[in-house]
């Protein structure tokens, strides 16, 4: 199914949050910090997701959907 512009502009805005996020808890990780304390201390001030939300993040593919986009982000 193709996608009309704007759900292509929606899912791109989407993975590029997505992606910020992951910068972001790319500066915080270190083995042995559990990730809800990263997600408590560093995750939720600045973006306002869930745990959920969070792991969701986890298991998406950011930079493989935006280059099927045709993203150059």
């Amino acid at each position: 199914m193709e996608l009309s512009a704007n759900m292509k502009g929606k899912r791109r805005n989407t993975l590029l949050r997505y992606k910020s996020i992951m910068e972001e808890f790319d500066k915080h990780y270190h083995p042995g910090i559990p990730i809800t304390v990263i997600h408590k201390k560093y995750i939720y001030p600045k973006f306002f997701i869930s745990r959920d939300t969070l792991y969701r993040i986890f298991n998406t593919q950011i930079d493989e959907e935006l280059e099927e986009l045709g993203c150059d982000c």
